[in-house]
């Protein structure tokens, strides 16, 4: 059963006057639009709708009557329906999701949100992890509207806008006789054991690193989480290269390593915001960014900005 809303708005208006040049004159359509609509009406329904009065207009059937009060309540339900749709585009409510990256998602993101459902109390915001490549396939789907992650691989048709900058770093040993040195380079740590993030996109970075140096890396150890890797590197397994803050120079286990600066010329990696291009932003998305945005220099002073050279003590301070 096919019919549409502005159909039955004119037979609502119709039987409301009784009249299809009334209806006509107040929806300023013409009156064929009317007796059209409720033709269409009655041939669907199966019912028949109005008596019809030569000269005189029309007068509602039994069935008409029952039938225009579902259909004034159909109306002022897509009434309302409107005027929801009208306040997700203005106030700052409804849902968030979005999905961050996970080397540094967890420093920063629930920081963030906090503040930011003190500030909106009408949203409920939802952060989840992943890694860059289901990242980029779940803002395709639909599931998130924003992501905040590394710029690895974006395609053309997400935009991303860089936040704060972050060169790579390496961690070793605190026991390592490299650890002593101010800096290293990526040639003197080449032939080493490295332990890394086996991650799509990450395990590709780290590796255009030795690339641009021409060198060769020596992947010994894969990892799947984060605190893997640091748990390796303090007990004596191999170095790893970090771009995001050590924060504290203990693994779970309680080993100690040492975060150390590399003179190599290369690449850093930003993190930012992305979503899908020429994706209208809901107001809870743009309150977000905008509160990412306003926070991120904070952020780099604060909880990013921990140099590599207070690692001299064993440790990058938060």
């Amino acid at each position: 059963m096919h019919f549409t809303l502005k159909q039955l708005r004119y037979f609502v208006t119709a039987g409301q006057f009784g009249s299809v040049t009334r209806a006509a004159e107040t929806l300023h359509v013409s009156q064929p639009s009317i007796s059209s609509a409720i033709l269409h009406l009655e041939e669907i329904t199966g019912l028949q709708l109005f008596v019809r009065h030569h000269a005189q207009g029309l007068s509602l059937t039994p069935a008409g009557k029952q039938f225009i009060l579902k259909a004034k309540q159909l109306l002022s339900d897509a009434e309302g329906l409107g005027r929801y749709a009208s306040s997700l585009g203005e106030e700052v409510s409804g849902s968030l999701r979005i999905v961050g990256f996970p080397t540094f998602t967890p420093i920063l993101i629930p920081l963030l949100m906090r503040r930011f459902v003190e500030a909106y109390p009408d949203v409920n915001i939802y952060c989840d992890e992943a890694h860059q490549k289901d990242i980029i396939q779940n803002m395709y789907d639909g599931r998130y509207e924003l992501a905040v992650t590394y710029d690895l691989q974006v395609p053309s048709d997400i935009e991303f806008e860089p936040l704060l900058t972050f060169a790579p770093y390496a961690v070793l040993p605190v026991s390592h006789p490299l650890s002593s040195k101010e800096s290293l380079s990526l040639s003197d740590l080449v032939d080493l054991p490295m332990v890394y993030l086996d991650w799509p996109m990450t395990r590709d970075y780290f590796f255009s690193l030795f690339l641009s140096q021409d060198l060769q890396p020596n992947f010994a150890y894969p990892a799947q989480s984060l605190e893997m890797v640091r748990s390796l590197v303090a007990n004596g397994f191999g170095y790893t290269l970090f771009n995001t803050p050590l924060i504290n120079n203990h693994a779970l286990d309680g080993g100690e390593m040492k975060a150390m600066p590399l003179n190599d010329n290369l690449r850093p990696l930003c993190v930012g915001v992305a979503k899908i291009a020429h994706f209208r932003l809901t107001p809870a998305a743009s309150a977000f960014v905008d509160m990412l945005k306003s926070y991120s220099e904070d952020m780099s002073s604060n909880i990013f900005s921990a140099t590599i050279a207070s690692s001299k003590k064993g440790n990058i301070q938060q």
